[in-house]
Order: structure tokens, then C-alpha cells, then sequence
């Protein structure tokens, strides 16, 4: 007698199964979705102190490998590099905190003092291009009467605004707080890695058996690799990149150094258009004030975009990813859509594991079936 799974209905309803169950979950994703962010924002400082500690753990990798192989015990070199790492890393907040955050807020104040000029500026731009307010639907008396509506309105709502500053304020002092409660348990984190790397280790032989034991390590250790090279090189890339464009801007003495530096050390960090937005975020600051500023800048940014995909890339994530442009790009667009900016951020390591899993473990698969099902024909 024929078992049910050798039955032939049973492939037929499987995927008939599994078919409703991804048409309820797409159907339902925002729902989903949000009940999992809830979920996991009552664990969002362990995350976050776990996110602290893996980018560290290079670091600390690194240090014990060079600085302190002489020691010999092994829980004082993991004990002395975990240390130096993180006061290597409280440093570098340090000087930031002191040389680029006043830098940064001075470019802002300065940004927001010169709108009136700015304004002018633009406003003889259009009337050079015979674009008058009047085409636009903004009359000169609309506009005024705008303005003064809008200072009324401010004024009127002190009271108001003064909340929500309150209120801004107490967020930012509890995301601060949050931090460094995060960065205490990353210091926790890294210091039992070895216990809790032995722990999950038990767990997912006790899960998978001896059997699959051996694939599931291979492929975490692939993903450790990926996360590792991405996020951590990503993170110097970027550092890099807003250095070299921070110390040209000084050199040619352009305005908003510390704000224009900022915007494309950050851009770069977002994968494929990140560069090019935070580039042309730049021209445009720099095109209110000096316009041959902005040409140079532009140069400028092309070069080190040049240098960065072809020298420095390449010298710090090596062959690790080995992803197409292509998948890269389909990576972002559905990355940005379902999951916004987080999405984008990740959109490459995810797509490198995606294409591991395929070419290593899917595909071999596959053709193995294939091959048997020949054999069996023949």
C-alpha cells in the first residue's frame, strides 16, 4: 500500500498549501510586518547592543591577531583586545563629538542665516529664465500675504512649538540613553562571545543533527563574512571618502565643508544612487554661493567616485561579495520598497547571501534531482 507522500496528489496539494499560505502573508505583509517591529522593539537595545558588538568584534579580531599575540592565555588577549577596540571606538565618538559635530552645526547655522540670499539668488535665476512668480500661481502680494500669515501663525504657537522642542528633546536624551545602555551590553556581548558561540553551537546540532550541522555552520560563517566585510568596510569607505572630499574643500577654501562632507560621507553609504544623490546634494549648496565652486566640486566628486569604485572598493572588500551590478540594482529597488532606507542599506549583503544559498546549496540540488531522474529514464 502507497504511503501518502507517494500518492499522486500529494505534490499537487503541498504547493496548492503553500501557495495560500504566501497569498495570506503578501495579503497581510503591512499587518505582519508591524506586529514583528513590535515584537522585536521591546528587545531593540539588546539588538542594537548586539549590532555594536559585531562591528567592534573585527576590531578586536584584529588587535588580538597583531597587538597582543605574545599573550599567551587566551582570555586575557580576548579580555586586552576587547578593551583596546572599544576605547579605540569611544575615542573615535569623542572626536567626533569635538571636531566634526561643532564643524557640522556651525555649516548648518551659516546654511540657514544666508536663505535670504539664497532666495534672492534663485528668484534672479527665474526672472533670467523669464520665469516670473506670476506663471508660477504666486503672485508678488500672495506671496507677502503668505509670509505674513506664516509669521502670525509662528507667533501665535509659541507655546506650541516650545512642546514639541521639549519633546524633541526628551526623545534625543532617551535615544542617547538608550546608546550607551546598548553600548554596555555590547561590551557584555563581546566579552561571553566564546560561551555563547559554544551555546549556539549545541543548539543548532541539537536542531539540525550531525547531519546538516556541518551546512548550517558553513553558510553562517559565509554570512558572518559577508555582514563582516560589507558593514565594517562600508563604515571606512565612507570615512574615507568624506576625509578626502572634507580636506579638498579646505584646500580650496569652499563654503559648508563640515555640512557638504557630512551629506557625502553618508550618501556613500547608500549602494549604487547614494553616491550620486549626496554629490549632487553638494553642487547645489555650493551653487548659491559660488558657482565655479560648484563645477569644481562636481569634478571633484566624479574623480573620487572613480577612485573609490575602482581603488579603494576594491582593496577593502576584496573578491568577498562577487555580486552583479544587476542583482545589486534589483537588490535596492525591492530592498527600498519593502523595507526603506534599512533596506537599502542592506540590499547588497543580502543579495550575496541570496546568491550563495542559489549557486552552492539550490542549484547543485537541483541538478542532482536531475541527474537521478536521468538515470532512472535511462
Amino acid at each position: 500500500m502507497k504511503s501518502i507522500k507517494e500518492k499522486a496528489w500529494y505534490p499537487y496539494a503541498v504547493a496548492a498549501c503553500i501557495a495560500v499560505v504566501l497569498f495570506v502573508f503578501l495579503s497581510n505583509f503591512q499587518t505582519i510586518w508591524g506586529a514583528v517591529k513590535t515584537f522585536f522593539g521591546f528587545f531593540r537595545i539588546v539588538i542594537l547592543g548586539c549590532i555594536i558588538a559585531f562591528i567592534v568584534n573585527p576590531l578586536s579580531k584584529l588587535l588580538a591577531r597583531t597587538v597582543f599575540k605574545k599573550v599567551k592565555k587566551d582570555k586575557g588577549r580576548l579580555a586586552m583586545s576587547n578593551l583596546v577596540a572599544f576605547i579605540i571606538v569611544i575615542l573615535f565618538i569623542v572626536f567626533s563629538l569635538v571636531i566634526v559635530i561643532p564643524q557640522l552645526i556651525d555649516s548648518i547655522q551659516k546654511f540657514l542665516e544666508n536663505l535670504p540670499v539664497y532666495r534672492d539668488t534663485i528668484m534672479g535665476w527665474l526672472d533670467n529664465a523669464g520665469i516670473t512668480l506670476e506663471s508660477l500661481g504666486l503672485g508678488s502680494d500672495e506671496a507677502e500675504e503668505v509670509a505674513k500669515l506664516e509669521a502670525s501663525s509662528l507667533l501665535g504657537n509659541i507655546g506650541q512649538y516650545a512642546g514639541t522642542i521639549m519633546s524633541t528633546t526628551m526623545n534625543v536624551g532617551k535615544v542617547v540613553f538608550n546608546f550607551a545602555v546598548a553600548f554596555m551590553m555590547s561590551m557584555y556581548i563581546l566579552g561571553a562571545k566564546e560561551s555563547l558561540k559554544k551555546g549556539c553551537g549545541r543548539l543548532l546540532k541539537a536542531i539540525f543533527g550531525e547531519s546538516k550541522y556541518g551546512g548550517v555552520c558553513t553558510f553562517l560563517q559565509k554570512s558572518n563574512a559577508v555582514f563582516n566585510s560589507y558593514i565594517v568596510y562600508n563604515l571606512i569607505d565612507s570615512l574615507i571618502i568624506g576625509t578626502l572630499n572634507a580636506i579638498f574643500m579646505l584646500i580650496l577654501g569652499m563654503d559648508y565643508m563640515g555640512l557638504i562632507s557630512f551629506v557625502v560621507a553618508i550618501f556613500n553609504l547608500i549602494p549604487t544612487f547614494g553616491p550620486l544623490i549626496g554629490g549632487a546634494i553638494g553642487a547645489f549648496i555650493l551653487l548659491l554661493v559660488r558657482p565655479l565652486h560648484a563645477l569644481i566640486f562636481l569634478g571633484f566628486t566624479v574623480i573620487l567616485q572613480l577612485f573609490d569604485g575602482y581603488v579603494l572598493k576594491p582593496k577593502l572588500f576584496g573578491d568577498s561579495l562577487g555580486v552583479s551590478g544587476l542583482w545589486i540594482l534589483v537588490g535596492v529597488i525591492v530592498g527600498g520598497k519593502m523595507f526603506g532606507v534599512v533596506g537599502i542599506l542592506l540590499s547588497i549583503p543580502v543579495v550575496a547571501l541570496i546568491d550563495f544559498l542559489y549557486s552552492n546549496y539550490l542549484l547543485p540540488a537541483l541538478e542532482r534531482k536531475r541527474g537521478i531522474k536521468q538515470l532512472q529514464d535511462n
